[in-house]
């Protein structure tokens, strides 16, 4: 398998019966499990540690951070590159997802990812799948209330990966806060042998989350979108401050971003950083989770909120 940049793939045809031999290869594409769990194990068979990093493609900054996370962490990366349809509803844009293997994998390699695994749909979700894996608790609410399928589709997708790997740790991004709240309470309850580690959300230079979705923004879209990062600081120093009640800030918020040109605001909320249940006190941490749709472009965004100001 040959991508036009020298990057050199196993098969099923290729033994790779050393550490040596899979350096020699520089980067590792596998398009089957098979293939993905021959290369991973001859890591694990040295004794070195395997980092996973899962996306859907069309990578950006915040992708490759979580690659240079596992690499910082003296791991090796694996990362997949897979439009996940369980996480899709009827109506949304699976068929426009963007997929752009061929710059994803020059990217993965120039940021020194050791293997790829990219499956065929059918093979990594047959035609008669029929399992699903459901995170109760922090997979409900929020996002979950306009996507009532999308976390029991990560869920899903996630502990298959995670099966497949058997890596030592995973790193998921802080941008997608419920998302990393789901995985790391689908890998406690299910006892597996894994370590969840939460990366900062990568920004562009006017505060706006990186997302693969960010592109379907029109110029002048994306100049009003870095208002939903501000108006989230905006409503965290209201929060330390400790002067107005909550109901009232997030009335002014949703307005605030209506007037910024947000279509519609799904939701603004300050929950507990763990459960992700309404805050009770203000000593809990917190997070601020939002939501919000720009044009056709629905944007998510969150950001850490210390101990109330006495």
């Amino acid at each position: 398998m040959q991508y036009g940049y020298h990057i050199e793939a196993t098969n099923s045809n290729t033994v790779i019966s050393t550490l040596d031999n899979l350096r020699s290869l520089n980067m590792i594409i596998c398009k089957t499990k098979s293939e993905v769990r021959e290369a991973l194990q001859v890591i694990r068979d040295n004794g070195e540690r395997i980092g996973a990093v899962p996306t859907m493609g069309a990578l950006h900054n915040g992708h490759l951070s979580l690659v240079e996370k596992v690499k910082s962490l003296g791991g090796h990366a694996v990362a997949s590159i897979f439009v996940n349809p369980l996480q899709f509803g009827p109506h949304e844009d699976f068929s426009d997802y963007p997929r752009t293997l061929d710059s994803d994998l020059a990217l993965l390699k120039a940021q020194g990812c050791d293997v790829v695994f990219t499956p065929a749909g059918r093979e990594f979700v047959s035609a008669d799948f029929s399992t699903k894996i459901s995170v109760a608790g922090v997979g409900e609410g929020h996002c979950a209330n306009s996507r009532p399928q999308f976390f029991d589709g990560v869920a899903t997708i996630v502990t298959k990966l995670l099966n497949v790997f058997s890596p030592d740790f995973a790193v998921f991004g802080e941008k997608d806060y419920q998302q990393l709240m789901v995985i790391t309470q689908l890998v406690r309850d299910l006892d597996l042998d894994i370590e969840i580690i939460g990366a900062p959300t990568v920004r562009e230079s006017d505060g706006l989350a990186m997302s693969s979705r960010n592109e379907y923004l029109s110029p002048k879209e994306r100049s009003q979108a870095a208002k939903l990062f501000e108006t989230l600081n905006l409503v965290a120093e209201k929060i330390a401050q400790g002067r107005v009640a909550w109901a009232d800030i997030q009335k002014w918020a949703i307005a605030r971003l209506e007037t910024a040109g947000f279509a519609n605001v799904d939701y603004i909320n300050y929950v507990d950083a763990m459960s992700l249940e309404p805050i009770l006190s203000p000593d809990q941490p917190g997070r601020l989770l939002a939501a919000a749709w720009m044009g056709k472009t629905r944007l998510i965004d969150n950001i850490p909120i210390a101990r109330r100001i006495s």
